[in-house]
């Protein structure tokens, strides 16, 4: 017999702790935000059986750009449409669509269909980490959810170093099919714990959906997604394609922004922009998305060419930096927990993330895997201090009704700046490894990098010692600009940082309780069983 429980958003039990349904419910959320950041990490290791098995190799790029672009399409839609609707309904349609995009995928015949299907998958994958963070936004007082950003911090880590070794694994024992059908018993889980312990009010807006907001902001980021996709690879920076791409995509968003003044229900509405908080942890949001997701593409690809680590242990060599981080956040979210206050994280995790930066920009040929440990672990410490405390100071800034599309806001701009940093910082890195080569290597060192400034290891191992020495040296020197540029670009993030105001956490604490009743009107309902 299930006996229901009233809960007040933001209001957390006697002594701080929380109901037991609210930890399963907690802890479906990590398991549905561990299919969100593993499942890339496990399809770009089997990629290589795929293309083997059903061909098309020219079009391998579109099975990782069809589930980003439309991950990051969707991903506002997927916050307005809790907003609207209900956070429930809308989190498990989420969750369910990206199911059956999985599923697709793994029965998927040709490339063509592959694709296609991944693209269903990505428009699921915007709404779980969307859905994950609102929800908890609406059960957690942000006094309180300081203490769930260690466990956010090691799912992201444990995605990270485990979903490579998880992806080989499953590839060469079960076949790349099952790097799919691996989400397939998760997701149930997640939905089943979902469906019958978290009860949130249901509610139906009389709003209409701003379908003119929406195909403005979906064409604008697929054209700036496809530019930092396309730019500086598929086509030349200054090509006709990339110059229309820029121009839809600007137009696209000035519209957008435009009709977002005159919208009824707007997809995002501009209001929460006014939040100097809000928009400065958007800011740094973006920031660190471009630093993270940079930094993770090219220290593998530094520690296998230039200190001679093995491909298949990928993950693990960026271990020093996740555990740092994972540290870090553990440490900040008690202690904002304990104090309610944060101001403190961002001003020292940017100043952390751009002494890291930089130290690693001045890793060469001769640095070892210990000391480029270390670098990584300054780096890992500063985004600690940053990961979850943007997202935390965002929801605190807004108002309840707006929990959705902040969270989905916060998120796009991540996500927008993980694009811009893997698509910057590569061309920066492309550039210098193929000049460095020329000059190094001669007319063979520059024919090795004339398709691609990435080598294999099988790659490697075949060039003449002259040539791969010149190779270590490039990556070398890639890896000093690509860093420098992160440690720049870091800089802004500081800036944001320093400008931030205090202002008290909601939640449980003497000043918080008084804070979580005031402007607190729906009901979370938590079933308990007797």
């Amino acid at each position: 017999m299930a006996d229901t429980k009233s809960v007040e958003p933001g209001a957390a039990k006697p002594g701080g702790k929380q109901p037991k349904s609210v930890r399963v419910v907690l802890l479906a959320l990590m398991i549905t935000m561990m299919l969100a950041m593993l499942d890339n990490m496990i399809v770009g290791t089997a990629m290589p059986t795929i293309v083997g098995d059903l061909g098309g190799l020219e079009h391998l790029s579109w099975v990782v750009t069809a589930y980003t672009l439309a991950t990051a399409a969707s991903t506002p839609l997927w916050g307005k449409l809790g907003d609207m609707y209900g956070r429930k309904g809308v989190f498990m349609s989420s969750i369910v669509l990206f199911l059956i995009g999985s599923a697709l995928s793994g029965m998927a015949q040709d490339m063509g269909q592959l694709i296609a299907f991944r693209a269903v998958q990505g428009l699921g994958a915007g709404g779980l980490m969307v859905g994950v963070m609102a929800i908890i936004g609406d059960l957690i007082p942000p006094r309180e959810r300081g203490k769930y950003q260690g466990m956010m911090a090691g799912v992201m880590a444990l995605a990270m170093i485990g979903g490579p070794l998880v992806g080989g694994t499953i590839t060469d024992h079960w076949g790349w099919r099952w790097a799919f059908y691996i989400n397939l018993p998760l997701g149930v889980v997640a939905l089943a714990a979902i469906s019958a312990v978290l009860h949130l009010p249901k509610k139906r807006t009389q709003a209409r959906i701003d379908y003119l907001g929406a195909a403005l902001l979906t064409v604008g980021i697929t054209a700036i997604v496809l530019v930092t996709t396309w730019g500086g690879t598929e086509y030349a920076w200054t090509s006709a394609v990339i110059m229309e791409l820029v121009g839809i995509g600007v137009a696209a968003l000035v519209g957008f922004v435009f009709w977002q003044t005159k919208a009824a229900e707007p997809v995002v509405p501009l209001h929460i922009f006014r939040s100097r908080n809000f928009t400065l942890m958007s800011v740094i949001g973006f920031i660190t998305g471009f630093v993270m997701f940079g930094a993770t593409l090219f220290l593998p690809l530094y520690q296998q060419s230039v200190q001679g680590a093995s491909a298949t242990n990928s993950g693990l060599l960026l271990l020093p930096m996740l555990g740092a981080m994972l540290v870090t956040s553990m440490v900040a979210g008690r202690v904002t927990t304990s104090t309610g206050r944060y101001k403190a994280f961002p001003v020292v995790g940017s100043v952390l993330m751009i002494v890291g930066l930089y130290l690693l920009s001045l890793m060469d040929t001769g640095t070892s895997r210990f000391t480029s440990g270390v670098y990584m672990a300054v780096v890992g410490l500063g985004m600690g201090c940053l990961m979850q405390i943007t997202m935390l100071v965002a929801q605190n800034s807004v108002e309840m009704k707006d929990m959705g599309v902040a969270s989905s806001s916060t998120t796009l701009f991540r996500t927008l700046g993980s694009s811009f940093g893997v698509a910057i910082m590569g061309a920066l890195f492309n550039s210098r490894v193929q000049d460095v080569m020329a000059e190094r290597g001669g007319a063979l060192g520059a024919k090795v990098t004339e398709q691609s400034a990435q080598l294999d290891a099988a790659g490697l191992e075949k060039l003449p010692d002259a040539v791969r020495e010149a190779y270590q040296h490039a990556v070398s020197a890639g890896t000093h600009s690509a860093f420098l540029l992160g440690a720049v670009i870091a800089v802004v993030a500081l800036v944001a940082a320093v400008f931030v105001k205090e202002v008290p956490l909601k939640g449980a604490g003497p000043e918080g309780d008084a804070e979580a009743a005031d402007g607190v009107s729906a009901k979370v309902a938590v079933a308990e069983a007797v």
